[in-house]
């Protein structure tokens, strides 16, 4: 990850912008997760959903 906050939110704007348009070739949906992902450790909205999905994938994996 870069350090610069305007360079890290470009990359994970681009990543969801060539997410959209995954049917194109080399270009794919696998992308708007990534730049989410990047994204989420600018923006609190974002930071929450990732720590939210986080604990309930912890939850999951754990054995009863």
């Amino acid at each position: 990850m870069p350090r610069s906050r305007g360079l890290r939110i470009a990359i994970g704007v681009v990543l969801i912008f060539g997410g959209i348009l995954g049917f194109l070739p080399i270009l794919g949906f696998w992308m708007i997760p990534i730049g989410l992902l990047v994204l989420s450790y600018e923006f609190a909205l974002v930071r929450r959903h990732r720590r939210r999905l986080v604990v309930w994938w912890e939850r999951r994996r754990r054995p009863n």
